[in-house]
């Protein structure tokens, strides 16, 4: 894979995102500015999918519950999104938004897998940042990566798409 910069995968990923959300939810997504870092998040819902082959990293998928609860009612078609709709909605989201990248990267340099996908809720921060002790369980994440931040043109929905590799 060494013939793919990361701007191409930045933009595969964004793609991705947007496509996922269209084409399954009929929500347009406006991308915000890229930050050449993962920034801490504290996250209600956070959807994370590990990749391997010739490039190793993470897809991680945060956002707030308001905004899980519209994704998960629009993509599982239900009137009410519990906690379990939540989490299968953020799972499937995070795997779609991965399964794009697969399904381009594997056409055109092969071994590219992806592992199941993982969700979490609290805070995610940096390796590099110490932990508070006032504040429960916490992630740590490599900094080696960007931040994507998506919503849509009402607020009603916002997420932080990150990707490190």
């Amino acid at each position: 894979m060494s013939g793919i910069s990361f701007e191409e995968i930045i933009f595969t990923i964004m793609s991705a995102t947007q496509d996922t959300f269209k084409s399954y939810m009929n929500i347009d997504l406006l991308a915000g500015k890229v930050e050449k870092r993962v920034d801490p998040v504290d996250s209600d819902v956070t959807g994370i999918v590990g990749i391997a082959g010739d490039r190793v990293g993470y897809i991680i998928i945060a956002t707030d519950k308001k905004s899980a609860q519209c994704v998960a009612k629009e993509l599982l078609m239900v009137d009410e999104a519990d906690d379990e709709c939540i989490r299968d909605a953020v799972g499937e989201l995070a795997n779609n938004v991965a399964g794009a990248f697969k399904t381009k990267y594997h056409e055109q340099y092969g071994n590219v897998a992806l592992g199941l996908p993982l969700v979490i809720s609290g805070q995610l921060r940096t390796i590099s940042e110490p932990p508070d002790p006032d504040e429960g369980a916490s992630i740590n994440v490599q900094c080696k990566g960007v931040t994507i931040p998506f919503t849509t043109a009402d607020g009603s929905v916002s997420l932080k798409v990150m990707v490190y590799m």
